[in-house]
């Protein structure tokens, strides 16, 4: 039984129906949900940076496709996506909702090697040198909101700044796993924050990427906050 819940997990009709619906769900609730900006200037100050590497925390990204402004060229991107049979379903959502898709890991840990993260990293700089964003969560697989260096990396090879923000909804449900993940409900009030941009110089050493690394950690910290209090509702950090 338990190995053909599993063939049946995988398999790729179901993975696709999964994925469908996913995006069909994510597309009514940001069109049921009444949005603010902060700032409300937010696109007018970030379009003449583009291409860029926008950041958000795991768990808080399933509104993230609907930041492209009005389907204009320039915010076309591609959103880096676990090789992992559970990101199967993310990438069809994704795709559906007209995000291109990198597979492979944004961890430079251990396992970078074994999860395609290396051909994942050059392709995310590819991406960007052909004037396309590329979109990824900056913390480390399984530690909440601690960002990693490998996104200050490709901000270092690439030349691209870092855009990190937040998208929350007044009404959500919240999990209780290791990311807090929340899945947004329809009909409420939303919020987009995004605070500052990163840029990390193509020389800076060690100690500057950490202090980099520490510093986009912080703003998306910040942005997360502010978002849910302008709902009047409690952030991932604060349950």
């Amino acid at each position: 039984m338990k190995r053909l819940l599993r063939n049946t997990l995988r398999s790729s009709w179901l993975q696709r129906a999964v994925g469908v619906l996913a995006a069909e769900y994510l597309r009514l609730v940001w069109r049921t949900n009444r949005f603010t900006f902060d700032p409300p200037n937010v696109y007018e100050r970030v379009e003449p940076q583009l291409p860029a590497i926008f950041a958000f925390w795991h768990g808080q990204h399933f509104l993230t496709p609907f930041i492209k402004n009005q389907d204009k060229a320039s915010y076309r991107a591609k959103v880096l996506i676990s090789r992992h049979r559970d990101g199967e379903f993310n990438a069809i959502a994704a795709e559906r909702l007209g995000i291109g898709t990198i597979r492979g890991s944004g961890d430079h840990g251990g396992a970078f090697h074994r999860k395609g993260g290396v051909g994942a990293f050059k392709e995310m700089v590819r991406t960007l040198q052909a004037g396309c964003n590329v979109a990824l969560t900056a913390d480390v697989p399984k530690r909440s909101r601690v960002a990693g260096l490998g996104i200050i990396m490709l901000a270092r090879e690439s030349g691209r700044p870092i855009m990190p923000f937040a998208m929350a909804t007044s009404r959500f449900v919240r999990l209780k796993n290791w990311d807090r993940t929340t899945i947004n409900l329809p009909f409420g009030r939303g919020a987009l924050v995004g605070i500052r941009e990163i840029h990390v110089p193509p020389d800076a050493d060690a100690a500057t990427m950490e202090a980099l690394r520490q510093e986009l950690e912080d703003t998306l910290n910040e942005a997360t906050r502010r978002a849910y209090a302008q709902l009047g509702r409690p952030g991932p950090a604060d349950v």
